[in-house]
């Protein structure tokens, strides 16, 4: 028979009416009457049978309502036939004193076995509940990688599982002395919501709670942090009570290990409720509400615990990761960018201003990207997109990346050496002519044809020179070079000569810039190597938009950009973004070789017209114009950036 059993019965039995000798003798049972049975104040976490007879069958739905585990006794016919399935035990019929009493302790160890199996029930719901729980964090802490958020989700999940109004997480900090003490990274309380920063810590010793559960590398479960044993050799903190005006009462110190064991922290736990949305402040309220942690939230704080400790070392490993992803793009595109010193740091403003302009498309609020967000992933991967924009440069010969003039240097230092050897040339011819005349008049003759041919000569090189630098080339000198092509000079060796060579006259001939064809070509050439030096590399799945998104700076919104000749519909935001922070550092950034700076104000028409003419996207253009965030970037050394 069960430790206490519960008997309910109506008003027309008694005990002794069952079996007075049974009753009495069953001295862990009590009778009570069945209106408090339907009063609803019945205790679930006791073995209780019913006793019907006909004057409860009024109430019959709500018999065949009652929990499993509570026994059902019929003592007459009709009381069986109307609950039928329903009714556990029968008395009915039965008027012996020794079988009534046999069946009523038959009912009472039904009752208990009963109540111990959905005992056991709850447990392995509660269990499962937990496990689930657990699993749930454990895979929320897996993956979250902000530091902040990931102390928080710690300690808050820590609450909901042990039950507790307040929680804190506890690092170690060294202090000015070269000690490390435990300092709270995150503390919170249900029955404060606002806190405010705190300067308590602990020493890493045994003289309180936080500092033993640390240096014993042990959980310490504590009742009443005011009604310690007097051998303790730990006293409770009173001033987080003092600051905050909050009575602590029971609390649990679980160590956070890290797979070798050393101790990264403690998880701290305060006054666990019996009611979770009780106010706990004073001692009143702890009296009333707070109880003593049990094996139970032990369990559970030591198992987060150990979560905890594991998803606190891999962040730290994923944040030294990033750091080193960070360092080396950064490494990698600042050796690119420092190959051609005029554009030293392009990379880097591009990816500055990328992302201010960015800011700016997250703050509209009208237009086209009203209500356009971007997670702090999305954000990540842009920038990294903007700063490895320009990698596929590595593959561009010197010579090519920093052609200033539209001769390479060697064919100009040619072209000048061919100059000045006609020039030599004409001055010996006239040293020869001189020297087979003897009369002034023919002196004369000579001399001032030499002046002429010098005169001319010097003009042709100005066409040449002028020629070579990175300007717009009009017919006139464009014939012009044709004709210097066509005219020739006695050699060393005797033979004609030309002013300029053919693959001179190709590249004085270039329309517009520094670059022929092939030249251009290969430049162009460093998105396509962009891509495919980036997607070789195994990034993770939050930057793998990132490789697409710098493969397309060079595209064009009307079709006329390259590599792929991208149309509208196919470039997205961040694409058309870092297009444009490209394009207005080029314009903007220090003197280049082939081409001067201009101001801003003037970047910005070279770019809206652009963005008319339907290249860009105006909407774009006309953020980073009204923002001005282009000033900040503009500001600042790109060794900062």
């Amino acid at each position: 028979m069960a430790d206490a059993t519960l008997v309910y019965h109506s008003e027309k039995v008694s005990p002794h009416e069952l079996d007075a000798p049974a009753a009495a003798e069953q001295s862990s049972t009590s009778w009570r009457p069945i209106a408090e049975f339907f009063a609803g104040d019945v205790p679930h976490d006791v073995a209780t049978i019913v006793v019907v007879d006909e004057s409860l069958l009024a109430h019959a739905k709500r018999l065949r309502r009652l929990p499993e585990h509570v026994v059902i006794i019929a003592l007459d016919a009709r009381s069986r036939d109307v609950l039928g399935h329903q009714m556990d035990v029968s008395m009915v019929g039965v008027s012996d004193p020794t079988a009534r009493a046999n069946i009523l302790r038959a009912a009472c160890s039904i009752a208990g076995a009963r109540l111990g199996i959905a005992r056991l029930a709850n447990r392995l719901t509660r269990t499962e509940h937990e496990f689930r729980e657990l699993s749930r964090i454990g895979m929320a802490l897996m993956h979250q990688h902000d530091r902040a958020a990931l102390l928080d989700l710690i300690v808050d999940q820590g609450k909901q599982l042990t039950e507790s109004d307040g929680g804190g997480l506890y690092l170690f900090e060294t202090n000015a002395s070269g000690k490390r003490d435990l300092v709270p990274a995150v503390y919170e309380l249900d029955s404060l919501r606002s806190l405010g920063p705190s300067d308590i810590h602990f020493a890493f010793d045994e003289t309180t709670v936080v500092g033993r559960a640390a240096s014993t590398r042990e959980p310490l479960v504590i009742d009443d942090i005011h009604r310690l044993p007097a051998d303790s050799t730990f006293a409770g903190s009173n001033e987080f009570q003092r600051q905050y005006a909050y009575y602590a009462q029971s609390m649990l110190a679980v160590p956070m290990l890290d797979q070798d064991g050393e101790v990264l922290g403690v998880l701290c736990f305060i006054n666990r409720k019996s009611n979770r949305s009780a106010s706990v402040r004073t001692r009143a309220d702890a009296e009333r509400w707070v109880l003593p942690y049990s094996d139970r939230e032990l369990r559970l704080a030591r198992t987060l615990a150990g979560q905890a400790a594991i998803s606190i070392e891999n962040e730290g490993l994923h944040a030294h990761i990033e750091h080193l992803l960070e360092s080396v793009v950064k490494a990698a595109v600042s050796a690119v960018d420092e190959r051609d010193p005029a554009t030293a740091g392009h990379s880097l403003r591009v990816a500055a201003l990328t992302m201010a302009l960015a800011e700016q498309v997250l703050r509209a609020d009208h237009g086209r990207y009203r209500g356009v967000r971007f997670t702090a992933e999305q954000m990540r991967e842009l920038r990294y997109a903007a700063l490895l924009h320009d990698v596929g440069k590595v593959t561009v010969r010197e010579d090519v990346l920093l052609k200033s003039h539209k001769l390479p240097e060697l064919l100009w230092e040619r072209v000048q050496a061919r100059f000045d050897l006609i020039r030599r040339t004409l001055e010996l011819e006239h040293a020869e002519q001189r020297a087979r005349e003897c009369s002034a008049s023919a002196f004369a003759r000579i001399d001032a044809d030499l002046e002429r041919q010098l005169r001319e000569l010097d003009r042709l090189r100005d066409i040449v020179r002028h020629s070579n630098e990175p300007t717009i080339l009009d017919a006139p000198a464009a014939a012009a070079l044709t004709e210097i092509a066509k005219r020739t000079f006695l050699g060393v060796d005797g033979h004609p000569c030309p002013y300029l060579t053919t693959e001179e006259l190709h590249y004085l001939r270039i329309p517009r810039g520094t670059l022929d064809e092939r030249e251009r070509a290969e430049i162009e050439a460093h998105v396509a190597n962009t891509h495919r030096f980036l997607a070789q590399i195994p990034w993770t799945s939050d930057l793998k938009n990132m490789v697409s998104f710098a493969y397309g700076h060079h595209e064009k919104l009307n079709g006329s950009g390259y590599p792929l000749g991208l149309q509208d519909a196919d470039i997205p935001l961040q694409t058309r973004m870092i297009t444009i922070a490209d394009i207005f550092d080029a314009l903007t950034e220090a003197d280049r070789p082939y081409k001067p700076a201009v101001s801003p104000e003037r970047a910005l028409d070279i770019i809206r017209a652009d963005a008319k003419a339907g290249m860009l996207d105006l909407e774009l253009v006309e953020l980073l114009a009204d923002s001005k965030v282009y000033q900040q970037v503009l500001e600042k050394d790109w060794h900062t950036l």
